[in-house]
C-alpha cells in the first residue's frame, strides 16, 4: 500500500491484480509505503485504523484508489502463481492439480492450504458489505488507470511487468463455472458494477 499525501491518495493493494509493477514505479513519490505482510491491508483495516491515524497525526484525508479483477482470472492467476517451481510453501502448491481441481477447493467452506485465496468481495468492502474505496478500477482496462494515477500524480506513470505467473492452460468446466458464480455471487455482482460504471467505479465511502 501506498500514500501519497500532496495527492491526497492511497493506493491499496488488491492482490493479484498487478500492484506489485504499479508499487515499484509508483514507490519513489510515495510519501508512505507498507510492504512485506502489511502490504496488503484491507479497505476495512485501512478504514477503521490507517484512516483514522492519518487524519489524527497528519490531518490528511486522502482518497482511497484499488483496482479490482474479473474473478475467474483472478482465482486463475492464483492458480498459476502457486505453480511455480521455486513456490516455497509445499502446502500452498498446486502441482498435480487442474484448475478445475484448485476451483472445486477454493469454493469449499474450508479450503486446503493451496486454495486459500481469499475474496477481492471480502478485501473492498466492510462487514455490512459497503465498499470502501472511492476509485475502483477494472484490471482489464490499465489505460483508464494510468491516466487517471498520471492525472493526479502530475506525471506519467510506466510499470514493469512484475510477479508474473508462469504460462498454464487452465480452462475451466462450464458446469464448475456456475458454481463458481453462485459461491463468489458478490464478488461477480462488484466486478459486474464496475463494468457497468465503464471501468472505473467511483464511490464514497464516509
Amino acid at each position: 500500500m501506498l500514500i501519497f499525501s500532496d495527492e491526497k491518495l492511497a493506493l491499496l493493494a488488491v492482490p493479484k491484480t498487478g500492484t506489485t509493477a504499479l508499487e515499484l514505479a509508483l514507490r519513489p513519490r510515495a510519501d508512505i509505503a507498507f510492504s512485506k505482510q502489511r502490504k496488503h491491508i484491507t479497505a476495512q483495516r485501512f478504514h477503521n485504523q490507517i484512516a483514522p491515524f492519518l487524519k489524527r497525526a497528519f490531518g490528511l484525508v486522502p482518497e482511497r484508489l484499488a483496482v479490482m479483477r474479473e474473478p475467474e482470472d483472478q482465482i486463475r492467476s492464483w492458480f498459476k502463481y502457486r505453480s511455480r517451481d521455486r513456490l516455497q510453501d509445499k502446502d500452498a502448491a498446486t502441482d498435480g492439480l487442474s484448475f478445475d481441481d484448485f476451483v472445486r477447493d477454493v469454493i469449499r467452506d474450508d479450503p486446503p492450504p493451496h486454495a486459500r485465496v481469499g475474496s477481492q468481495f471480502r478485501f473492498l468492502t466492510s462487514a455490512r458489505k459497503q465498499l470502501l474505496v472511492h476509485h475502483l478500477f477494472a484490471y482489464e482496462d490499465q489505460a483508464q488507470l494510468l491516466a487517471f494515477l498520471k492525472d493526479r500524480l502530475g506525471a506519467p506513470v510506466t510499470p514493469q511487468l512484475r510477479n508474473v505467473s508462469p504460462p498454464a492452460e487452465a480452462p475451466l468446466d462450464p458446469d464448475l463455472r456456475a458454481e463458481l458464480r453462485v459461491a463468489r455471487a458478490e464478488e461477480f455482482a462488484l466486478y459486474d458494477r464496475l463494468m457497468a460504471a465503464g471501468g472505473h467505479l467511483v464511490t464514497d465511502p464516509g
